[in-house]
């Protein structure tokens, strides 16, 4: 792909999540969120392989379906009240319509059925932007409409995302798949609060791009895409198995490290809105997930699986490492201090 190309849909992605997130209304919302994914496509399919245009096809699928039934919720809102703006969804049947298509695009469940397969057919750096930038539209829309989305079909969906990203990923072994779990998983954790606090979102939400993009980024300089390969780190880069290691537990929410933040926040804001029984679910569901993290943690740095490769020194061969990583890792581990600033 030329540089122009490039630039251009990079540029496109950007504009259309700018669109979305700074629109008061409901069909300027539309446009960035159909600009967005429009974008996403070439830049998916550029591998040219059959798996990657699967993984492209069904995203497009899907994002359009969401789409259309987020045009069709405000198209019959504005039917019946004349309005098109995003405060004055008021009708029951669009605001249920809209909040499913928004929990659609954010991949939540019970519509999370497309996030592995996806994942598992694009490239590992288009994964990375899949799980990250790619919830930003569609989260700064159900931020911006808090008060009008339906709660109960949120906090539903909520704790069936915490279930479901934890009991999907326990049988999994590509590294791919086991992290589209986990961030169905974390999208459950940020929309427990969606409605109740949305700063407290979005630290959780910020917190998340902070630690699944060095796992993303170590996955990508050791060209690790199953377990067995992430066990073989170690012969390659020992510091990077072992920093691996510590964002995993990150991710699982281990004190004394960062990821233990969004969700010790979430549950103490649960617990002081009386939602004693939902901070309960919530947190026992959340050990399933706790179980695959901390398998490949323990097969990252405590198992040397057998190594069939005739070369015993790859360690000495160069790497290119992204000059962010160790600032990325640096945040992954240390900022549970902060935590009262961010409280």
């Amino acid at each position: 792909m030329s540089p122009i190309s490039m630039t251009i849909i990079i540029s496109s992605i950007i504009l259309g999540t700018v669109i979305t997130a700074s629109s008061q209304h409901w069909l300027f919302a539309w446009l960035g969120l159909e600009l967005n994914t429009l974008a996403m496509i070439p830049m998916m399919a550029k591998p040219h392989h059959p798996r990657a245009m699967e993984a492209t096809t069904k995203y497009f699928l899907t994002q359009a379906m969401a789409s259309s039934v987020l045009l069709f919720a405000a198209t019959t809102n504005a039917l019946h009240t004349g309005l098109w703006e995003i405060k004055m969804l008021s009708l029951p049947a669009p605001t249920i319509m809209m909040t499913l298509a928004l929990l659609m695009k954010m991949g939540s469940a019970p519509f999370h059925f497309w996030v592995p397969e996806v994942l598992q057919g694009v490239h590992t750096k288009m994964g990375l932007i899949i799980l990250t930038w790619q919830k930003l539209a569609p989260m700064a829309l159900i931020l911006s409409s808090e008060e009008i989305l339906h709660q109960k079909t949120l906090l539903v969906s909520a704790i069936l995302s915490i279930l479901l990203g934890g009991w999907g990923g326990l049988n999994q072994t590509q590294l791919r798949k086991l992290m589209a779990f986990s961030s169905i998983s974390h999208v459950g954790w940020m929309l427990l609060t969606a409605l109740i606090s949305p700063k407290i979102t979005i630290i959780a939400l910020v917190i998340y791009i902070t630690l699944t993009t060095p796992m993303f980024l170590s996955m990508m300089i050791n060209t690790s895409k199953t377990i067995k390969d992430i066990g073989l780190t170690w012969n390659t880069s020992p510091h990077i198995a072992t920093m691996s290691m510590l964002v995993l537990m990150s991710l699982s929410g281990m004190p004394p490290l960062t990821g233990f933040m969004p969700k010790w926040i979430i549950l103490k804001e649960l617990a002081n809105h009386n939602l004693i029984a939902l901070a309960t679910m919530a947190a026992t569901f959340s050990v399933l997930s706790l179980y695959f993290y901390l398998h490949l943690s323990y097969t990252t740095t405590m198992t040397i699986p057998p190594n069939t490769m005739s070369m015993t020194q790859k360690w000495r061969f160069k790497q290119n490492k992204p000059i962010w990583l160790p600032l990325l890792l640096a945040f992954t581990i240390l900022l549970l201090p902060l935590s009262p600033m961010f409280i």
